[in-house]
């Protein structure tokens, strides 16, 4: 059976594939791969430039065709490398010949092939791929999108600034609000945990096999290779802003200490904050649920869509519902891999190797998920007349401005009071007025009260909504 989309295992690479067409050329196979290949050509630029008689300074011509055998990584280059890893069985080792078979007819490289991979363990060039991948992964499309759903919910809130709408809290009727506000909330969370997502640093460690420069220092006992390997690390990637197109960086944060692994510790930080801001997003897919299940919201209808099977009339609130499910299946991974990562047996274990494939899945979810939420944002159309309905019904929640201005001038038991009249009851316009005229309080704010409508009743709601 050929692999195509009705075939894949993963949804991510069957019936969603195209939605995730961004992501596959960073968290795929080929896109690690190509970032292997990025690593390894910085390295070896880089120890060209140490100033080492045995290893003298690339010619242009040369950095020219390196940058151009990365510029140029295809997926027949893909394919190259795992014909090679068929034979060694070791994926790094793979990248390192398909290297130097590059270099084949051209003397220049071909003399200094022995400095490809020179003194590296293959977690050097996998740590600082992973690195790579995440970078791209997050900077290029996960926050972008993640952008895109913040930017929508506040121009919601602004939108809806000052459209009252009853709380519910406890699932009872309570306070008023305005959807703005409630919008407004998600966005003030949203932001934060977004930036926490963009604050985190993404380290890469390129020291030896178990993290003290072994290797390096047997070949130059005098140079300075962790400043070497911070210099690799940190000088800024080709494209980057200050980079300098010969002499390419990785452009991330070098960690100086590890075992023969990177910790994993940042990628913990990272794969929670992801989950920190999902689970905010779960909390807005299930309340937007809430409010279309109860009429505060309708759906923009397309031609030719069906909701029910059996039900004609059905429009459900599918985006939503696929939303929070593959939120739900990104965190569940997300957490696996922040709890798993951190973790090695002694200088070293395989554990991590196998679960890191799965961060493309882990964020891929995610991506998946905040294409739910914009289409079903973009489909709300909200429905004033119901909102207006339910103000109306739920005169009790004016209970609670009436006894607060009985406690300001001294009215004893006015607590006790609103609530043997409105606990548990239905309760009228006209009972709340005929209590508020029995009141001793001054006559000018016996009018303010009976002015008091429950839609007039959203204190600084449409304010705090337009401040986002």
């Amino acid at each position: 059976m050929d692999l195509t989309s009705l075939t894949a295992v993963s949804p991510l690479d069957g019936r969603y594939a195209a939605k995730l067409a961004p992501l596959r050329p960073i968290m795929s196979e080929l896109g690690y791969m190509q970032r292997r290949v990025q690593v390894e050509l910085a390295w070896f630029i880089a120890l060209s430039d140490a100033g080492f008689d045995e290893f003298k300074p690339l010619s242009g011509e040369a950095r020219a065709y390196l940058a151009e055998l990365l510029r140029d990584f295809s997926e027949a280059d893909g394919a190259a490398i795992k014909a090679i890893e068929k034979t060694t069985n070791h994926d790094v080792k793979a990248v390192e010949y398909w290297i130097k078979d590059k270099f084949e007819g051209r003397p220049e490289l071909q003399a200094a092939a022995e400095f490809v991979h020179f003194a590296c363990t293959s977690e050097d060039i996998n740590n600082t791929s992973h690195a790579l991948q995440l970078k791209a992964g997050r900077d290029t499309v996960l926050l972008p999108q993640l952008d895109a759903v913040v930017a929508k919910l506040r121009e919601l809130a602004h939108a809806y600034a000052a459209v009252p709408m009853l709380s519910r809290t406890h699932g009872q009727t309570a306070s008023p609000t305005t959807v703005g506000k409630e919008l407004a909330n998600v966005v003030v969370r949203l932001a934060s945990a977004r930036d926490r997502i963009a604050q985190v640093k993404l380290l890469a460690k390129m020291n030896g096999a178990v993290g003290n420069y072994n290797a390096h220092l047997s070949a130059w006992p005098d140079f300075d290779w962790e400043a070497f390997s911070r210099r690799v690390v940190e000088a800024p990637a080709a494209g980057e802003p200050g980079s300098n197109a010969a002499k390419p960086g990785l452009g991330l944060t070098f960690q100086p200490y590890s075992i023969q692994i990177e910790p994993h510790d940042y990628m913990a930080e990272l794969f929670d904050a992801v989950a920190r801001a999902n689970t905010i997003l779960i909390d807005l897919a299930r309340d937007v649920w809430g409010y279309i299940s109860v009429g505060y919201f309708k759906q923009k209808t397309k031609a030719g869509e069906i909701g029910s099977s059996t039900m004609p009339h059905k429009v459900n609130p599918i985006d939503f519902e696929n939303a929070e499910g593959n939120l739900g299946l990104a965190n569940a991974v997300l957490r696996h891999l922040s709890e798993k990562l951190p973790i090695s047996r002694w200088q070293r274990d395989l554990t991590d190797s196998t679960v890191l494939r799965n961060m493309g899945v882990a964020l891929g979810y995610a991506v998946l998920a905040y294409q739910s939420l914009m289409t079903g944002l973009n489909k709300l159309e909200l429905n004033e007349a119901a909102l207006a309905a339910d103000l109306d019904a739920s005169w009790e929640v004016l209970a609670e401005p009436i006894q607060t201005v009985m406690r300001r001038f001294g009215v004893p038991g006015a607590y006790e009071k609103l609530k043997d009249v409105t606990r548990g009851q239905a309760v009228t316009r006209e009972a709340l007025h005929g209590l508020i005229r029995g009141l001793d309080i001054p006559q000018p704010e016996k009018d303010r009260l009976l002015a008091l409508t429950p839609a007039g009743y959203v204190g600084n709601a449409a304010e705090l909504a337009l401040r986002v």
